[in-house]
């Protein structure tokens, strides 16, 4: 919901868990609440990696936009981008190169007013309450509109998102919409839970009205590359891809949480 001075007003609910605040919590961030801490918990002593993995896809998220920037990418859309806690997107990429414009989109409203508040401030990063299953709603935005220009080369990221999206949605589709948006010369950046993730955390995140995840096969993740060419390593496990020494590496079952990016010819 919209304030009459535009803003994004919203009751916070502190006895209802959020995936956004539990992985805030998980990558060592402040905001999240008891609630988030204690679903955090009961999840790892489920599952001892579910950390460890929330970490190594935070990891893949910093050198998949060090290779970006690096390929001449200066602009990035966020999809699904959660609370950003310390060296998310912007972060990492600003480093590299202060001109570079960020947009997160999520659509829980608790993350987007902690997003807000934690970028206020920042002029090149603005966040969007929107759903990605509605893609025009997130592309004819104002803040994606005023920020970035999709006529140039842009980044997109969906990173721990589209598991989230049921097959009743048809992911494949929206995948296409977005990668048809954007120009030749775009990178698209993918990480996403594969069929060995442990299913006792989906089934406790479901009842905790957390959500309900999608798990998919390797062939299944690769085609919402499209035609987009993925470079080396390929589809990997996101320890995988592009480590930056033995920090980068920790094993993860390859079909646990695929990683992959891919650029627009």
């Amino acid at each position: 919901m919209l304030s009459d001075s535009g803003q994004l007003s919203v009751d916070i609910d502190i006895s209802a868990p959020s995936v956004a605040r539990v992985y805030d919590y998980l990558l060592g961030g402040a905001h999240n609440f008891a609630v988030d801490r204690e679903l955090a918990a009961k999840a790892m002593a489920i599952d001892p990696l579910f950390q460890v993995t929330a970490r190594a896809t935070r990891s893949a998220l910093r050198r998949m936009v060090r290779f970006m920037v690096d390929s001449g990418i200066r602009q990035f859309l966020d999809i699904g981008s959660g609370i950003p806690t310390a060296a998310n997107v912007h972060e990492t990429a600003q480093r590299l190169d202060p001109s570079c414009r960020v947009v997160y989109v999520d659509r829980d409203p608790l993350a987007v007013v902690h997003s807000r508040q934690l970028l206020e401030g920042n002029a090149r990063v603005a966040t969007v309450h929107a759903d990605m299953r509605n893609p025009d709603d997130i592309l004819r935005s104002p803040e994606v509109t005023s920020l970035l220009n999709l006529d140039e080369p842009i980044g997109l990221l969906f990173l721990l998102v589209l598991h989230w999206i049921p097959d009743h949605d048809d992911p494949q589709a929206l995948m296409d919409h977005f990668r048809r948006a954007v120009p030749s010369g775009s990178h698209l950046a993918i990480t996403h839970v594969g069929h060995s993730y442990d299913r006792a955390v989906d089934a406790m995140l479901r009842e905790s009205g957390s959500g309900e995840m999608t798990p998919r096969t390797e062939e299944q993740v690769a085609t919402m590359f499209g035609d987009f060419d993925l470079v080396s390593p390929g589809l990997v496990s996101c320890t995988e891809w592009r480590p930056d020494g033995p920090s980068d590496s920790t094993p993860l079952n390859r079909t646990r949480l695929f990683a992959g990016l891919g650029i627009k010819p």
